[in-house]
Parts: structure tokens; C-alpha cells; sequence
């Protein structure tokens, strides 16, 4: 899908500066928010949790008092945070109440968008001569029997309901189904393929992420979950609702960017766009046409200036944008953003400042920090107390702080 072209009016001009300072805010990093606010703040965007317990101190960063204790409560007793597969089939939190924005929401509308979501299913669906819609619908049949009343972890919930798919399968595609496959030692296609729509199942509002146990997230029936389904929310409607809440945290944006934060290809994101042509605006950003939302444009224009420094965590949600290089100097982009074991990021004054690290040894933290370039002794002073903050969020009694020097 090319990029849409300005219909209505002239492009609005702003700057990276103002472009920062508006995303900021729309993150809730430009002050913390009361703790009772703490679903409000899940639900800007949703919030990843991977690498796990990254939620919770990308909550730390935007809210007073945030702890694990209260983060517990709001999942498992009051169950008004949901965690689930979505976003790029990454596991994210966010409010129960908005759970069809980010699942429904984020649902591509064309099978070949579907299937854009689970890179490495296509191949094998090609193998055993099956649509992914179809496939998922099988799966789909033989959840309830299989998870309901139980927790099972991936491995588990994909054992049994591959067993009892292939029980349906014609002989030819049986024998390919419980064949070893490509996608993991001794795991049969059909077991892989399962997982795979498993994403497509949490983003049919059909299965959740349960509390970690032992080391492992285990999958539950939302139903089981939450006491009664999801509610039913027309798919153009929720995509509508994902589309804005995207570009108000990441606006001014284009559809690739979008695309990309999504999880599919520029021209999957059509049916996301269309709908709000008429609450969008042009804006001149970076020598390119961008798009806002036409109700941000006054806040576009005039941030709050963010001030104090915040130990953001890998994959925080500020850091997810696709035009790394709006707050970031490229040069430093392969040390932020790596494909694994990435850092978690200084944010001084609204800009990234360092990287930082930390290494965890029975009861203390050691937390080194490495700045871009030279920190102010205040922001040094500022990031002794928000250390000893994460310090007590991952379970440790106290930390070491150290600073590497500054390194281009």
C-alpha cells in the first residue's frame, strides 16, 4: 500500500523535539502517575512483557508505589489487567475492559495477513496441504475439551491438541502432521503448527496468558479465566480504537511504521487506516509526510517538556517505535535494539542517555549504567534512587551502581 497523500489541507510542520516531548507524554514519562492509574497507563498501548517481569518496571517508570504485590492483585484477583499474546505475537498486558483492542484490534482482516503474524507456518501449512483458517478453526474445536479448567504450557497444550487433530486428519496429511518437522528438536509438524495459531487463538479473545508458574506461562480459556467471555466488538471498531491509541503514542506516523509495529506488511494495514480518514492530519515531520490524530494536533504542538531521569526496560513501550531514529542518534541503534540480550535504556530530560544492565547475585543488584556521554551529577544522583527502586522490584535488598565511561 503506498503511503496516502494529504487531502485535506496544508501539513502541519513539527519538529523532533516537539515529536519526543509529545510521545513522551502520551506514555506517561513526563511525570509519574498515581498508582490507582496503573491500568489507565497499561492501556496506552498495551505493554510488553518480554523478557517477563519487563511490564512491571516499565510501570515503575510511569507510576508512584508500582509493586509486585499490586501488579499480583490487579491480575489474579480483581483480573483487571489480562496478559495475552498480541502485538507481533509478543505477550502484552493491558486492560481487561479494552482486551478487543488489542486482540480483536490487532487481528489482520486477509488470511495472508493472519498469516504474516506466524512467520514459519506457511511452509508447513503448504506441506500438509491446509489453509491456516481452517487449521486454526480445527484447533479451535478441540481447545475447549483439552484447557478448560486447566493451565497448560505451550509444550502441554500443544501435545494434546495436535493428538487430537491428527485423530481428524485423513491418513496422507496424518502421516505429515505427526512427522518430525524443521521447527524444533523432535517436534512433530503438526505439534509446531499448533503453536503457531495458538497466537491466532489469543487474537480471537479464545485463550490467555495465566501467571507464570515455575518458570513457564501456562495458557487458559478467557472464559475460565475471567468468568465469561470477551465481549463482542465488531473487528473494524476495535481496529479503529488499536489504530488510534497507536498514533497517539507514536504519532506523527505512517502506515509502514504502523505496519511494522503491528507485526505485518504495509499493505496488510489498509483496513486499519481507512478507518479513521477522517480523524487524521498531515504533518510535516523529518523531511516526510506523517500523520496525526487531528484531535493531538494543539498537544503536537506545545508538549509538556519532560524532565527527571527513568531506567526505561528492555522493549519498553517508548522504545518500540519504528523511527528509532526520532530519538535516537543512529549510531547507537545496534547497541539498543538487538535481536537478543537487549539493554534497558537511560531516559534523562526526554532524551536516551545510556544503557543500562543489571546482574543479579543472591540479594544484591549490580546495575551498571553506560552513558552515551556525560552525565550530569544530578541525573547520577537521580539514578542512585531509581536503582535501588528495581533493586527492590526484582527481589533484591540492595545494589551497586557503576558507571562505565561514555563510549561512542
Amino acid at each position: 500500500m503506498a503511503e496516502r497523500t494529504s487531502t485535506g489541507g496544508p501539513a502541519v510542520p513539527v519538529g523532533a523535539d516537539e515529536v519526543r516531548a509529545f510521545r513522551l507524554h502520551a506514555h506517561h514519562l513526563t511525570e509519574r502517575r498515581p498508582l490507582a492509574e496503573l491500568p489507565e497507563v497499561a492501556g496506552a498501548c498495551g505493554t510488553q512483557n518480554s523478557p517477563p517481569g519487563s511490564a512491571l518496571l516499565a510501570w515503575h517508570a510511569r507510576v508512584a508505589d508500582v509493586t509486585q504485590e499490586h501488579v499480583d492483585h490487579l491480575v489474579e484477583q480483581d483480573r483487571s489487567l489480562l496478559q495475552t499474546w498480541s502485538v507481533r505475537g509478543a505477550p502484552f498486558y493491558f486492560p481487561t475492559g479494552d482486551a478487543p483492542v488489542f486482540t480483536a484490534g490487532a487481528l489482520p482482516a486477509t488470511e495472508r495477513g493472519r498469516l504474516q503474524l506466524i512467520i514459519g507456518a506457511e511452509r508447513a501449512l503448504r506441506d500438509l496441504g491446509m489453509g491456516l483458517d481452517e487449521t486454526v478453526d480445527r484447533i479451535a474445536g478441540h481447545i475447549g475439551p483439552v484447557l478448560s479448567g486447566r493451565r497448560l504450557a505451550i509444550g502441554e497444550l500443544g501435545a494434546e491438541l495436535a493428538e487430537r487433530v491428527a485423530h481428524d486428519l485423513p491418513p496422507t496429511p496424518r502421516a505429515t502432521w505427526r512427522a518430525i518437522g524443521p521447527h524444533g528438536t523432535n517436534l512433530p509438524l503438526g505439534e509446531a503448527v499448533v503453536h503457531f495459531c495458538i497466537r491466532i487463538l489469543t487474537l480471537r479473545g479464545i485463550v490467555c496468558l495465566a501467571p507464570r508458574s515455575g518458570g513457564k506461562a501456562p495458557f487458559a480459556l478467557v472464559e475460565d479465566w475471567l468468568g465469561a467471555p470477551l465481549p463482542e466488538v465488531a473487528p473494524d471498531r476495535a481496529r479503529a480504537a488499536l489504530l488510534r491509541r497507536y498514533l497517539h503514542c507514536y504519532g506523527p506516523s505512517t502506515s509502514r511504521d504502523f505496519a511494522g509495529w503491528l507485526g505485518v506488511r504495509t499493505g496488510d494495514v489498509e483496513p486499519w487506516w481507512r478507518l479513521l480518514d477522517d480523524e487524521l492530519a498531515p504533518v510535516e515531520f523529518g523531511g516526510r509526510q506523517a500523520w496525526a490524530l487531528a484531535g493531538d494536533l494543539d498537544v503536537l504542538r506545545s508538549p509538556p517538556e519532560p524532565r527527571g531521569v527513568r531506567l526505561l526496560p528492555p522493549r519498553d513501550p517508548y522504545t518500540q517505535l519504528r523511527d528509532r531514529d526520532t530519538i535516537l542518534d543512529q549510531r547507537h541503534h545496534r547497541r539498543v535494539w538487538k535481536a537478543v540480550g537487549e539493554p534497558g535504556t537511560v531516559l534523562a530530560d526526554g532524551r536516551i542517555a545510556g544503557l543500562w544492565r543489571p546482574k543479579k547475585s543472591g540479594r544484591t543488584l549490580a546495575l551498571t549504567v553506560t552513558p552515551f556521554g556525560p552525565l550530569p551529577a544530578e541525573h547520577r544522583a537521580a539514578l542512585q534512587g531509581e536503582a535501588e527502586q528495581v533493586a527492590a522490584l526484582r527481589g533484591a535488598s540492595s545494589v551497586r551502581l557503576a558507571f562505565e565511561d561514555p563510549t561512542g
